[in-house]
């Protein structure tokens, strides 16, 4: 056990770090919940299939996210020779997505298998072709196949057939990221401007049977929202859209004639009929952050921290929230480790460059300014914060402290949503500590963990060090 001592708390965050990623495992929790002995074929704990295929049904494979690669290969090795073709849909630019398949029977036959690296957090081409790809793979399924889907984060952007011109989809999705509305919210436009989503990958897969398997990076686990939830059918109406579409004045942000054409689509869709849900269609949540959180929960009692898991359902935006987890942090007994999990908005309003991650650290810095033995570090689980290089950030009650002494405003910084310039301008200056801050907290305030390959939303921890 390591000392509980605020010297310590580089390695402390490290550790917690480690135990959640560790449980939100992609691969791991694929093998938990798909099993094959023979003919007979065992889906979810409980399970929610148990059954023996026909030999005349074949078994088709659909993964989509951040996770694809990753659960692609552990479906593949459950399935063996019974898995009949796939389509694989991970994020380009993270890994060389061809190599990691390189020793797995998807990569034998290629043909059969399909791997595409698309675009994201924007669709590209490249999304729009593994998409027509699905569409072709299942249009002659029968009642006797089994269409198996694997869902993480990423899938929103990745599998897309947008019903308005690529270019206008693309504008419209930045702006509304750009907005500060919640994923939610953005979900509710994409299943209605997108025929893939809101249950159209399940209508594509009848008459077959439809699994999904879906590894969670939205808060509350709603299955709708998961992807824009391509197997799963509803999840707010073309008004609700239309609502969110007017909440964060978007088409003042799009060009005339991207905003015109939407709003043609908008009316089409208004005398269209929604289509009927398709029948014989499982889906069930495998991983998500409660189970990331739990497991920091435990490594934390193992270090010697009172542990609190205080919420899994973490929003708002993330200056906000940075400002609550300082006043908890100020506020908590020594020895205590309080963990929050969910994901933060940013709403734009300088020209700076961060991740919701990194300003909730900024924003906790400020609070937390003069209370030496409080942490709080705050982490995007996929390895990706914003469009950065960045995880996230961990602050002390020495931050500000450290940066006022580099001339580094931290409000400022905050202000233009500046994060990321902030931490990485504090640790290149990586010279003295001011007094009582220890040397082995100076190296690194940004936190770096690479692209994870898991995707289960964020994780906030809370440090109250006993006082010195």
């Amino acid at each position: 056990m390591m000392q509980l001592s605020f010297q310590n708390y580089p390695q402390h965050v490290a550790a917690l770090i480690d135990a959640a990623l560790a449980a939100a495992n992609p691969a791991a929790a694929v093998r938990q919940n798909l099993a094959r002995n023979g003919q007979s074929l065992t889906i979810g704990r409980s399970p929610i299939i148990h059954t023996h295929y026909p030999a005349d049904g074949r078994i088709f494979l659909v993964s989509a996210g951040k996770a694809a690669v990753a659960m692609a290969r552990a479906a593949a090795g459950a399935l063996g020779e019974h898995l009949h073709a796939s389509v694989i849909v991970a994020k380009r630019g993270e890994r060389d997505w061809q190599a990691e398949l390189a020793d797995s029977p998807l990569a034998a036959e290629p043909t059969r298998h399909q791997l595409f690296a698309a675009g994201h957090p924007i669709s590209d081409e490249v999304s729009l072709a593994a998409t027509q790809a699905v569409a072709g793979m299942l249009q002659d399924t029968t009642a006797h196949d089994l269409v198996i889907c694997l869902i993480s984060g990423g899938a929103s952007a990745l599998l897309a057939a947008p019903r308005i011109p690529l270019p206008d989809w693309q504008l419209l999705t930045r702006a509304l990221l750009e907005s500060g509305c919640t994923i939610n919210e953005l979900n509710v436009v994409r299943r209605q401007l997108d025929a893939v989503k809101g249950g159209g990958l399940a209508r594509w897969a009848a008459p077959a049977t439809c699994v999904s398997l879906i590894l969670s990076d939205v808060v509350g686990n709603p299955l709708e929202a998961i992807g824009s939830g391509p197997t799963v059918a509803g999840g707010g109406g073309l008004a609700e859209a239309v609502a969110v579409l007017g909440r964060y004045h978007v088409g003042r942000k799009l060009p005339i004639s991207t905003w015109e054409r939407l709003l043609q689509v908008l009316q089409q869709l208004r005398q269209q009929e929604t289509p009927p849900p398709a029948n014989r269609v499982h889906n069930l949540v495998i991983g998500d952050v409660r189970q990331a959180a739990t497991a920091a929960l435990v490594r934390a009692a193992q270090l010697g921290f009172t542990p609190q898991l205080l919420t899994a359902q973490l929003e708002g935006e993330a200056r906000e929230v940075g400002r609550v987890a300082a006043a908890l942090a100020r506020d908590a007994r020594p020895g205590t480790c309080l963990i929050l999990g969910g994901e933060t908005t940013v709403t734009l309003r300088g020209q700076g460059r961060g991740g919701r991650n990194q300003e909730l650290a900024l924003a906790a810095a400020l609070g937390i300014a003069g209370r030496p033995h409080r942490v709080v570090a705050s982490l995007a689980t996929d390895g990706e914060d914003g469009p950065t290089d960045a995880a996230g950030a961990i602050v002390s009650g020495h931050t500000v402290a450290r940066a006022r002494e580099r001339k580094l405003d931290a409000r400022t910084y905050l202000d233009r949503n500046d994060s990321y310039a902030f931490f990485q301008k504090l640790d290149a200056a990586a010279a003295e500590p001011p007094a009582g801050e220890p040397e082995t907290a100076v190296p690194s305030h940004h936190i770096h963990t690479g692209p994870t390959g898991t995707n289960v939303n964020d994780l906030v921890f809370i440090l109250a060090y006993p006082d010195a």
